[in-house]
């Protein structure tokens, strides 16, 4: 199952907006991502297809995962290979407490209640996918039959090569990191009893989850 992928201390690294257009009012990141972390508690498949609501509505953001399959020590990921480290890509929804979200944002604190709470990172499984392939993958997000969210890796305000490179100038690359690469627009609401529908797609497959 994906959570077994998690290896124990393991992270769910999530550098967000990493596509041009935000509905939110954040400013869009030029120069360096916005990073943060969701704890391995939050880390649910997406294959149960079950979210505990418990009477909140959250909001849906679909990204492009990538499984790191080697330790990669602080600092050491070459311009070139950085690709080198990604064993497996999948499917990942963020969910996130908007309305607490934007009362911590107005008090100038960290999202982490928003965030990172058990449930709030549902991961597909991951695939093997050629190096080559991973500059060609779109992915889309439908709920209740209606297409909300798609992107495709072209249109990402920092390229996946730069975003690995980026995140190990700070830490090291740990076997069983998966970063979330960023969300396109058309984020919003979800509920209980909503049927929602991923997939994404390379040049030589195609992957489809409902719930």
């Amino acid at each position: 199952s994906p959570s077994s992928l998690m290896l124990p201390g393991a992270r769910a690294d999530r550098l967000c907006h990493m596509f041009p257009r935000s509905q939110l009012g954040n400013a869009v990141p030029t120069e360096e991502p916005v990073i943060f972390l969701k704890s391995s508690s939050a880390v649910r498949s997406l294959e149960g297809g079950q979210i505990a609501f418990a009477g909140e509505v959250f909001h849906h953001e679909i990204e492009l995962l990538l499984l790191v399959g080697q330790h990669v020590p602080l600092g050491t990921l070459a311009e070139g290979s950085e690709l080198d480290c990604v064993h497996g890509v999948g499917l990942g929804l963020d969910l996130t407490r908007r309305k607490k979200q934007t009362e911590l944002k107005k008090a100038g604190l960290p999202w982490t209640l928003a965030k990172s709470f058990c449930g709030a990172a549902l991961l597909s499984p991951f695939t093997a996918v050629a190096a080559a392939d991973l500059a060609d993958i779109s992915f889309e997000l439908h709920v209740n039959g209606e297409r909300k969210q798609h992107g495709h890796v072209s249109q990402m305000i920092f390229d996946v090569p730069f975003q690995l490179r980026y995140l190990n100038s700070f830490v090291p690359l740990l076997p069983g990191d998966v970063i979330f690469t960023g969300t396109p627009s058309g984020v919003g609401p979800i509920a209980q009893g909503d049927r929602i529908s991923l997939s994404f797609a390379t040049p030589r497959s195609l992957s489809h989850l409902s719930f």
